[in-house]
């Protein structure tokens, strides 16, 4: 199935699925840092969570513990750019560990993925929103409820279509 990002929301059984997108909006050719959410059609890997403020989480994808050791590097002179990284690092990298709790729950997708190309952009994930639904800086962001009820909608082979 495909589900599809149109207009800042996902219609998912008729309920419209409220989300944030990259402040600057959607774009076709993405860059690392242009504050932009891609355009395109892209796979869902698994989801990340903290089990110390998520309980259960229902879900057909492939689930990892975060760990206050990990991070994601978006770094594109290092060889492991739009990678999970563990700390200590020496590139630069987003600690996935968070104070808040916009990266207690987070959908990996394909977005620059096999293979990934340098400065195309990293770090493209659906995660919590922020109560107010504040532009990201690329990602797609819905509330904590909305996210897990993508989760149980949505399956290894679906795929997300950002218009």
């Amino acid at each position: 199935m495909i589900f599809t990002l149109k207009n800042k929301f996902i219609n998912i059984d008729n309920y419209n699925l409220k989300c944030a997108i990259g402040k600057r909006g959607t774009k076709k050719n993405k860059r690392e840092g242009d504050k932009f959410t891609p355009i395109g059609t892209y796979r869902f890997i698994g989801v990340y969570y903290r089990k110390d403020r998520i309980d259960k989480l229902k879900t057909n994808l492939k689930k990892k513990i975060i760990k206050k050791s990990m991070g994601w590097c978006d770094d594109f002179r290092s060889k492991d750019y739009n990678k999970e990284i563990k700390f200590p690092f020496n590139y630069r990298a987003e600690n996935l560990y968070r104070s808040d709790n916009i990266y207690d729950i987070i959908i990996e997708i394909s977005y620059n993925k096999s293979p990934t190309i340098k400065k195309r952009g990293s770090a493209i994930f659906i995660h919590i929103a922020k109560r107010n639904y504040s532009p990201t800086k690329g990602c797609i962001a819905m509330s904590k409820n909305d996210i897990k009820f993508f989760l149980k909608k949505i399956s290894k082979g679906d795929k997300i279509k950002i218009i």
